[in-house]
């Protein structure tokens, strides 16, 4: 009983170890006319990522939005958009970054940023993926107990 409750307690440590939590944010923020903000997302492969934000200005409610991958590469670009409602899959591990550009603009914009990162192993969503870890080792851990008990 002893043995498998110690295997227990080190199988959870170790599986606490590799896991990384899911990302989710809600931010507001100004972008002043002519200047751009950036965001930056560390992701890993086979993150799948949503991202939505509005805009609003005094007269125009616009900007540009592009995403680079961590190579410097462009992924995706919008340009004078309102609102955007993107998601998609990550290819490439490394630092993802959002641009938020009012260059050409003469006022400044007010824009309300929210993205979800859900981490993948395996090709499922890591949360199923642990509950479906921890239920066999809780499994393993009865039937230890069963076949270890001594028969009276």
């Amino acid at each position: 009983m002893r043995k498998s409750l110690t295997f227990f307690l080190l199988c959870t440590l170790a599986l606490s170890a590799f896991v990384e939590l899911a990302e989710s944010t809600t931010s507001t923020f100004t972008v002043h006319a002519g200047e751009e903000v950036t965001k930056h997302l560390n992701l890993a492969v086979d993150d799948h990522v949503l991202i939505k934000f509005t805009v609003v200005g005094e007269t125009e409610n616009l900007l540009d939005f592009w995403i680079t991958n961590p190579d410097g590469s462009v992924k995706v670009e919008f340009k004078k958009r309102g609102a955007v409602d993107y998601s998609f899959v990550c290819d490439a591990s490394g630092d993802y970054v959002l641009h938020f550009s009012n260059k050409g603009s003469a006022e400044d914009k007010l824009v309300t940023l929210d993205y979800e990162v859900e981490h993948y192993i395996f090709g499922m969503p890591q949360m199923l993926f642990l509950t479906i870890i921890i239920v066999l080792v809780c499994m393993g851990a009865v039937a230890v107990f069963f076949l270890s008990a001594k028969p009276h």
